[in-house]
C-alpha cells in the first residue's frame, strides 16, 4: 500500500486516513489530489475533521499556504456541505485561524471558486496499484536488513491489492498566478479537534510510501511519523533511515558504502514533500521527480531509491481500477455506489 491504514492512529477512523495525493498539470492549473477512506470510499468525509492542502512557497518544508477543506454532516442521500478556505503566513499554520472563505457547495459536484480556483469532492476509483507480495517482501527486507525475497511473488500472476477499490477524493486546481511562484512543495494533512482543545494531527502524506518501507503499521512510530511536521523528518526520522537502509543495502551488496548510501536516500526523501515547478509536466521517476501523476508508477521508484536495485511490481497503469477523465475532477468515476 502506499499509506493505505499506515497506522494504528490513521486506523482509528478510515475518513482521516489519507491514501495517497498527487499534483500535477491540469487544463487549468496546478492539481492537488488527496485521497482519503482507501478501500471503500464509504462514508464520506469527517464533519469535524480539517482537510488541508499545505503548500510551500520557499524551500524550508514550512507552508505559507494552506488550502483547508471542512465539511458538513451527510444528508439523507449521502452528500455533505464543504467550504474551501485559503490561510497565509502565520495563519497558514494556525488551526484554529478562520482564514478566507473561497467557496461553498456540497460534495459529487464541481464547485467554481474565488480567482478561478475549481474544487470537487466525492467518491472515486483508487488510482493507486501495487503488488502486495512484492511491498511485503520489500518491507520484509527492511526490517530485517536481509537479501529481498520475491519468491512468494513470483509464484502467483502479479495483481493490484487495490483493483475494485475506491476512495473518497478532493481535487483542488489552482491558477498559476494565484501560487504566483516557479516552485512550490506540497503535503496533504488531516486534523480532529481533541477533548482537551486544540487538534490532533491524525494523517499526513506526500512522497509515497515512506511510512510503509520505514515504519511498521503497527507500531508507535509510525503514528509519530503522522503527527510531525516535514521540517522536523531529517532530525526526527532521519537515524531510523539511515540505519535501515544502510543494513538492507549492505545485506543485498547495492551499495559500495552502505553508510554514505544510506545517508544520500535521507537527503532525497526528508523532508517528505512533493516537489513541482509549477506548470510544468509531473513526473515520479527514477532520474526526476516532479510532482506525482495519477498512472505513474510511485512503488518502483521509491523501492529502487531505498534498495539501489529495481524491482518490478509485474503491473502497470492498466492495473489501475476505472478510466481517468480528461478534464476535471480527473479520477475515474467511483466503480459501484458507495455506501
Amino acid at each position: 500500500m502506499s499509506h493505505h491504514f499506515d497506522s494504528p492512529l490513521a486506523r482509528q477512523d478510515p475518513r482521516l486516513d489519507i491514501s495517497d495525493v498527487y499534483l500535477f498539470r491540469g487544463t487549468a492549473g496546478t492539481v492537488f489530489v488527496m485521497n482519503v477512506n482507501p478501500l471503500s470510499g464509504a462514508d464520506g468525509f469527517h464533519p469535524d475533521g480539517l482537510y488541508e492542502f499545505k503548500v510551500d512557497t520557499g524551500s524550508d518544508a514550512v507552508e505559507d499556504t494552506t488550502f483547508r477543506v471542512t465539511f458538513g454532516d451527510r444528508d439523507a442521500e449521502g452528500r455533505q456541505s464543504l467550504v474551501l478556505r485559503r490561510l497565509d503566513g502565520e495563519a497558514a499554520r494556525d488551526r484554529d485561524a478562520e482564514g478566507s472563505v473561497l467557496a461553498e457547495g456540497m460534495t459529487e459536484e464541481v464547485i467554481e471558486a474565488r480567482h478561478g480556483i475549481r474544487l470537487w469532492a466525492g467518491a472515486a476509483a483508487d488510482p493507486f496499484y501495487i503488488n502486495g507480495s512484492v511491498v511485503g517482501a520489500v518491507k520484509q527486507a527492511v526490517a530485517e536488513g536481509s537479501l529481498i525475497d520475491l519468491t512468494p511473488a513470483s509464484a502467483t500472476p502479479a495483481a493490484n491489492l487495490f483493483a475494485g477499490t475506491n476512495v473518497c477524493a478532493i481535487v483542488l486546481e489552482v491558477p498559476d498566478e494565484v501560487l504566483a511562484v516557479p516552485s512550490i512543495g506540497f503535503w496533504g494533512v488531516t486534523a480532529l479537534p481533541t477533548d482537551a482543545g486544540g487538534w490532533q494531527q491524525i494523517n499526513r502524506c506526500a512522497q509515497p510510501l515512506i511510512n510503509t518501507i520505514f515504519n511498521p503499521d503497527d507500531e508507535e512510530r509510525s503514528s509519530e511519523y503522522n503527527t510531525i511536521q516535514p521540517s522536523q523528518d531529517r532530525e526526527v526520522h532521519g537515524p531510523v533511515v539511515c540505519d535501515l537502509v544502510a543494513r538492507v543495502v549492505a545485506a543485498m551488496g547495492t551499495a559500495e558504502d552502505p553508510k554514505r548510501y544510506a545517508e544520500s536516500v535521507r537527503d532525497t526523501i526528508f523532508p517528505d514533500v512533493l516537489r513541482y515547478r509549477v506548470g510544468t509536466s509531473a513526473v515520479f521517476g527514477f532520474a526526476e521527480r516532479n510532482g506525482r501523476g495519477l498512472t505513474e508508477c510511485a512503488p518502483e521508484v521509491m523501492f529502487g531509491i531505498v534498495l539501489n536495485k529495481a524491482v518490478s511490481l509485474g503491473l502497470d497503469a492498466r492495473s489501475a481500477p476505472g478510466s481517468l477523465r480528461d478534464e476535471f475532477p480527473y479520477l475515474s468515476e467511483p466503480l459501484g455506489v458507495p455506501a
